[in-house]
């Protein structure tokens, strides 16, 4: 039983570092077809605007309740231990530094990381990509760095649109349903402001869309198994990003603070 067990974690570990591997030589192939971005610019034009602009929406959506119900929350958490003169500063920086790049990163996962896993296995699977290897197309190069940089790119400028739009939520659940005035909650947002929580939360968005594309990039392009295999990687992209944007949240948390 227990050399069964051992037997099957080995299996694991090995299957594990293999894909890491797998996924550490394309991040290196991606880095070096850098030197073809003017080539490419089009395609990661286009990119940027599906993973960036179309997904704007979406994350207004989420960033407005997410800054409602952290100022509930914060009101909560503040009753009877301090003024609510504070909630401004409170919810902001949960926002920046914590609940914009996460949420941000998660909803990204769930569209762009998924979608670009089933575009890419899609074409895996009908030879696609084979066809464009035939014509000595590099699919790294048209497929896989495009979608990387557009998501590097793009992370952060949907982060800061989460974090104002998130602010502005919390403020109106503050002015509205709390009592609290314009200019004491913007006081107290200034008061705690700092430009090292700013700075880590674009740098948690920067990181969570290189994984989130990476990912995507990587088991798209390891499909197998026609429309279930399809299927099956779009799931699996998805839980794998949204796993390692909550470790590596962690991981940058305890580096950057």
């Amino acid at each position: 039983m227990i050399i069964i067990l051992l037997q099957r974690l080995g299996r694991k570990a090995l299957a594990f570092f293999q894909e890491f591997g797998q996924v550490s030589v394309l991040f290196s192939a991606i880095i070096k077809n850098l030197k073809t971005i003017h080539r490419s610019r089009n395609l990661i034009l286009y990119q940027m605007e599906h993973i960036g602009v179309n997904s704007l929406p979406l994350v207004v959506i989420i960033a407005v309740f997410t800054g409602a119900v952290s100022a509930w929350q914060a009101a909560y958490q503040l009753k009877g231990l301090a003024p609510l003169s504070f909630l401004g500063g409170t919810t902001s920086r949960a926002i920046i530094t914590e609940l914009g790049p996460v949420l941000t990163g998660i909803v990204i996962a769930g569209r762009v990381g998924a979608s670009i896993a089933a575009e890419l296995g899609t074409m895996k699977v009908t030879e696609q990509i084979d066809a464009l290897e035939i014509m000595a197309i590099s699919p790294v190069r048209y497929l896989a760095m495009p979608r990387f940089l557009a998501a590097i790119f793009m992370m952060p400028i949907l982060v800061m649109f989460a974090d104002f739009i998130a602010v502005m939520g919390a403020f109106l659940v503050s002015n509205y349903f709390l009592n609290i005035s314009f200019s004491v909650f913007f006081l107290s947002v200034r008061r705690f402001f700092s430009f090292k929580d700013l700075f880590s939360g674009l740098l948690k968005a920067v990181v969570f869309g290189g994984i989130t594309s990476l990912l995507g990039c990587h088991i798209g392009f390891r499909t197998q198994g026609g429309a279930e295999g399809v299927g099956l990687s779009t799931i699996k992209s998805f839980v794998t990003s949204a796993a390692l944007i909550l470790i590596l949240d962690y991981v940058l948390w305890m580096l950057l603070f």
